[in-house]
């Protein structure tokens, strides 16, 4: 159970917290293995279809304990949250993915990594070309 929230602290925008959600996601049967990380993805449609704006993109990370230690697990997770935030601007709106770490996200040089996660969004039909 997560801790409660400070007051005036708002919530992370735009990630997957529930384990309904990182289901849901599982169930759409999208994925991609590359040597540094699995990608798996979703399409949804924005909740009001009038609306001009996208469907935003929403990001769940997991780390099972193949990858080693909670230190390990934890050093994973932030690598793949740095490898995201440096490629998801380039990803299709209007996705749900989860990023689930392998345990070569912790040894694969950082370029490798990102290299991973664009071949990901490529072969699932994510990425939007810049």
């Amino acid at each position: 159970m997560p801790a409660p929230r400070k007051p005036g602290c708002p919530r992370k925008p735009n990630r997957l917290t529930r384990r309904a959600e990182f289901l849901k996601v599982a169930a759409s049967r999208r994925k991609c293995a590359t040597p540094g990380l699995v990608l798996q993805a979703m399409r949804h449609h924005a909740a009001n279809p009038a609306d001009a704006d996208p469907a935003p993109i929403r990001i769940g990370f997991t780390a099972s304990r193949k990858v080693g230690s909670a230190v390990a697990r934890n050093r994973a997770r932030r690598r793949l949250r740095a490898a995201v935030a440096a490629v998801m601007p380039s990803a299709a709106p209007g996705h749900d993915f989860v990023v689930i770490a392998r345990a070569d996200t912790l040894t694969r040089p950082f370029p490798g990594l990102l290299a991973d996660l664009e071949a990901a969004l490529r072969r699932l039909g994510a990425w939007r070309a810049s």
